[in-house]
Order: C-alpha cells, then structure tokens, then sequence
C-alpha cells in the first residue's frame, strides 16, 4: 500500500507532465496544461490528448514500479562489494562504441581498458578517482541506469565493469574495490602482465566496508525527498552528458522513473540501515569519523602528505554527490572541503602518476 501511495504521489508531481506541447498540422506548436483545456483543439481532440496523458501518467506509473523492482533487485547483492566474483576471458571485444576517451600524457602503463559506468554512480566514481590520480588512461562508456543495455553482453548486470585487453582477448573486471587492488597491485610490479594478476584476482578487499557506509548513507541524503531525487537526476543528467549519449525519450525515462525508483529505495535504506530521523546527521557523522581519523594522524591525508587508496576511495564516492545539495550542506556543517579541495588537487594534477614505478 505504501508503494501506491507513493506512486500516486509522483503522478502528481511528475514535472515532465506539468506542461507539454502539442503540434498542430500546420507545425505551430500549442501548449496546454494539465489543469485545464487545450487552446485551439476541438473538444474530440481534446478528449484524446487527456486520454494520452492519462494513459502517459499511468506507463509512469507502471514504469517507476517496474524500475523500482529492477533497481531493488541490483541492490539486494550489493553487499557483494568486496567479495569473490568469477571472471571470464572474451575472445573479442563487445561491439558497443566508447562514449569518450580519457588520455592522459603522463600514462606509461600500456593499458588498453575500458570503463563501463554510471558517471555519478559512487562505485565507479571510486574507480575513476583511481585511474585520474595516476593518470591512466581509459575509455568510458556510459550505461543506461535503468535500461543497462550497454552491458547487455555480460552477465554480471552491475557497474562498474573494467574491460581489460589482456593477451588472447578481453577480461571484464567486476567490483570496485577489486578492480582498484588488481591495478595497484600491477602499478607496484609491472614486471608481471596485467593478466596475470587477473589470473589470482580477486584478491583482496580495499577498503569495502567504509565505501559501503558511506554509500548507505549518501542514497537516503540525495533521495531525501521527491523534489531533491529529480534535482539529483537533473544534475546526473547534466554532469554525464545524458543529452549527448541518449535520445530525449530515453533520458527523459532515466530522469523520472529513476527518481522515483530511488526516492522509494531511499526510505528503504534509511530504515535498513538505522539512520537518523534526520538523514543529514548520519552524514555529518560519517564525515566528522574520516576526519577524525586523519586528525589522529597529525597529516593532510589518511595516507600521510600523499593520498592512499582510503583517501582515493572516500573521496571518489563522494565526488558522486558534488553537485547534489547533500554535498554543500555537508560542507556547510563540517570541515570534510578541506580535506576534499586537497583531494580534487591531487587527482586533477595526477599526482599517483610520478611514483609509477618504470
């Protein structure tokens, strides 16, 4: 019944409903709201533009229900950050087009990689952090959220996904944290191919538990209400360059159904996870705990006068809300900008990239 309820309230809500166009056959454009008639229609007309929209409010519907279920379903293994996941060798790549390339001067790694990813998803965001700071360069191509069919050739359905040209063919690398300790791993012995840490991989678990605090209790803070889910989205769409990579319908089903979904999946991680009433204390609390870490260590970062894989870690999730409100009103009642503005500086500069060894 809760789930009615709160898709009765988005049909209310829906903004991408509150006012739309429609196009007469001599091409002027009409607009007319949802509260009221259609300017220059006939009443026939009329009736079947509202019968559209009734119909268009209810595939929402239908469509945020249905997202909610998919995205739940991705989050019920969640907890698999960290843990043993089987790799498979490709034979060749899958034939889906990059939607960038990231080349850095500074990289002498060889590395051919492919980043299959949500721009502001925390996990990936993790794993950039990483590749930035060391100047490695890599290819992205950015995934549906909701329809995943960029990575519809593998069958694990969660980003991040590293694809990695190794010797014979391609090695996708699945899970954030093990996809940063395969690399660092390399980085400190390049006397070895990539492919052969791959063959022990996994190996170990780089600061999973503290990512996935973080990561429960940045949902419930950007998702706080409806209004902030669609501001959230709107900025997601902006920062990863929705209107660029997908047509208008689809980013539009991101943006809505999307923001719905995980306002929804908010509560439910708020209650899951025992956050405070108000969300943004358990943020500022998570926050002033870094901090108080790094204090103890009398240092600039967690790793001492250069970022380790903590600091890269920390910062790379929350470098996935930096345009969300949560993220200014967590600079506003904590000192996390200090530490945060060092963190961007080092990883802008690519700062990793002097201590690879040759």
């Amino acid at each position: 019944m809760a789930a009615i309820r709160n898709l009765a309230r988005f049909m209310e809500r829906a903004k991408f409903l509150n006012k739309c166009y429609f196009a007469s056959q001599n091409g002027i454009l009409r607009s007319f709201s949802t509260n009221g008639a259609i300017v220059g229609l006939s009443r026939e007309t009329q009736a079947l533009v509202k019968f559209g929209l009734i119909s268009a409010a209810t595939g929402v519907a239908v469509g945020a229900g249905y997202a909610y279920y998919r995205i739940s379903e991705t989050r019920k293994n969640i907890a698999l950050e960290g843990t043993e996941l089987d790799t498979v060798l490709l034979e060749h790549k899958p034939p889906v087009t990059p939607s960038r390339k990231i080349a850095y001067p500074v990289d002498t790694t060889g590395l051919k990689l492919t980043l299959f990813q949500y721009q502001t998803c925390p996990f990936c965001c993790k794993v950039r952090a990483f590749l930035d700071y060391y100047g490695i360069s890599y290819d992205v191509v950015e995934v549906d959220p909701v329809l995943r069919k960029e990575i519809g050739w593998s069958l694990y359905k969660k980003v991040p996904i590293l694809l990695t040209q190794v010797e014979g063919g391609y090695r996708p690398l699945n899970d954030s944290s093990l996809i940063v300790s395969l690399l660092a791993s390399y980085l400190y012995d390049r006397s070895q191919k990539i492919e052969e840490f791959a063959d022990y991989y996994p190996t170990k678990n780089v600061s999973g538990g503290s990512g996935q605090m973080t990561y429960f209790t940045l949902s419930p803070n950007v998702y706080r209400t409806l209004d902030e889910s669609y501001k959230t989205f709107n900025w997601f769409s902006e920062v990863g360059k929705w209107e660029e990579y997908f047509p208008t319908w689809e980013r539009l089903l991101i943006v809505n159904v999307g923001a719905t979904a995980m306002w929804l999946i908010g509560k439910r991680l708020k209650k899951r996870h025992r956050l405070k009433n108000d969300v943004r204390q358990s943020l500022y609390d998570e926050a002033n705990y870094w901090l108080r870490g790094i204090k103890a260590r009398g240092t600039i970062f967690m790793g001492g006068n250069k970022p380790d894989l903590s600091d890269l870690a920390i910062y790379g999730i929350l470098k996935s809300i930096e345009g969300c409100d949560a993220f200014q009103d967590l600079k506003t009642h904590t000192n996390i900008g200090v530490w945060y503005n060092a963190m961007k500086e080092q990883v802008d500069a690519h700062s990793g990239s002097t201590n690879l060894s040759r």
